[in-house]
């Protein structure tokens, strides 16, 4: 049960958003349905995620298994049903999400995709475990741009995934719906 009401007042502004988020995801998501009892966190959040949409220097698998282990490490299981559910919409091998609780003893990734989530996993650490061999190896692979970008969306996805575990949103049947198609 959230530790917040997921219950809302719906003004024509609200109803713009449930009739987009219905479209996009099918409901409202209940991150979403938080949000809307702060306009301005709403607003700001909106804008940060409609932004960070359009990052496309780095690989979107990389992006996928960064975010889905930093949303592992944190425990939200919110962001995890959620994630699976966008990142195999997107074409990212459902083989590798589903492996990611797993991450080190799966054969399914390769090097990079390894040094990726091994620094998603430091990043997410408190207090952070990043260390300089960590950044160099992904420096062999990794433009400086898609190395910033790297670590804000791991950063990004430690935003989402706090805040859903500290307000106890749990999954909403995403990952679920992905499972009823083939991949």
């Amino acid at each position: 049960m959230a530790r917040i009401s997921l219950e809302y007042r719906r003004t024509p502004f609200v109803r713009v958003l449930e009739w987009y988020s219905k479209r996009k995801y099918g409901e409202l998501l209940d991150p979403g349905k938080v949000a809307l009892h702060n306009r301005r966190v709403l607003t700001t959040t909106l804008a940060v995620e409609a932004t960070a949409a359009r990052w496309n220097q780095l690989d979107p698998t990389l992006r996928a298994l960064a975010g889905m282990v930093a949303s592992a490490e944190i425990g939200c299981s919110w962001c995890l049903d959620f994630g699976f559910w966008e990142h195999h919409h997107q074409g990212i091998d459902p083989v590798k999400l589903r492996a990611v609780s797993g991450w080190r003893d799966s054969e399914v990734y390769t090097e990079l995709e390894r040094a990726v989530m091994e620094y998603a996993e430091a990043m997410t650490a408190t207090p952070p475990r990043v260390t300089d061999e960590q950044v160099e190896r992904l420096r062999r692979d990794l433009s400086e741009g898609e190395l910033v970008e790297l670590t804000t969306q791991v950063s990004l996805e430690n935003f989402r995934s706090r805040t859903n575990a500290a307000l106890d949103l749990t999954s909403q049947g995403f990952k679920a719906s992905c499972e009823l198609r083939p991949a």
